[in-house]
């Protein structure tokens, strides 16, 4: 059901502020890595900004590769989701791989051959684009999407659907403390004429 999603629409697969799966490879080595705060910082070309501490081993691949993926993990991805995000890549006795460790499955995206996780509702490629003040300053990362795809039965045409039959498909919003919410109820607006009053 992937389906790629057309690069100036990219910037809606996350601006719904959901949990992303960020994933980074370089020299042999690969991490993941889970991120709560991510959001579009431009339509065209698609940019995202993620928060990504300086001090963590995704952050060392990151600024050696200058590239990075992002998969959108749902429901049955939260223990996984969690786990990752509470536990560190370097190394161990197992050699850091936290794909091998928790037995993560992965398919190559199309433009970087970066790993994608399995199982998720989308995936994103980008290019990091250098910022050293931003860098420096905060813990703030910016890339530009070079490739985009999701899961059609949740998201088609450049929109988000989370209905009651694709619950499972619904993104991750953490919470804190491993909670996470899932987009219960969708509230359609409705353009108001002039002089009309809002209820």
């Amino acid at each position: 059901m992937r389906q790629p999603v057309e690069l100036h629409h990219a910037s809606r697969l996350v601006n719904h502020g959901p949990t992303v799966l960020v994933t980074t490879a370089h020299g042999g080595r690969r991490n993941i890595m889970a991120a709560a705060w991510s959001m579009p910082v431009e339509f065209t070309p698609p940019r995202i900004a993620i928060v990504v501490d300086k001090k963590t081993y995704s952050s060392d691949l990151l600024k050696a590769s200058d590239r990075f993926a992002l998969s959108l993990p749902v429901p049955a991805l939260a223990d996984l989701t969690y786990r990752v995000g509470s536990e560190s890549g370097r190394d161990r006795a197992d050699g850091g791989d936290k794909f091998q460790r928790h037995g993560i499955a992965t398919f190559d995206g199309p433009a970087l051959k970066l790993p994608l996780v399995e199982g998720c509702c989308a995936w994103l490629e980008l290019r990091r684009i250098a910022e050293p003040h931003s860098e420096t300053a905060y813990d703030t990362v910016f890339g530009e999407v070079v490739s985009a795809q999701a899961d059609e039965r949740v998201f088609a045409r450049g929109r988000w659907s989370f209905r009651d039959d694709n619950t499972a498909l619904h993104t991750l919003h953490h919470l804190g403390g491993g909670a996470f919410a899932v987009p219960s109820r969708v509230v359609h607006g409705r353009l108001l004429e002039a002089g009309t009053r809002a209820s």
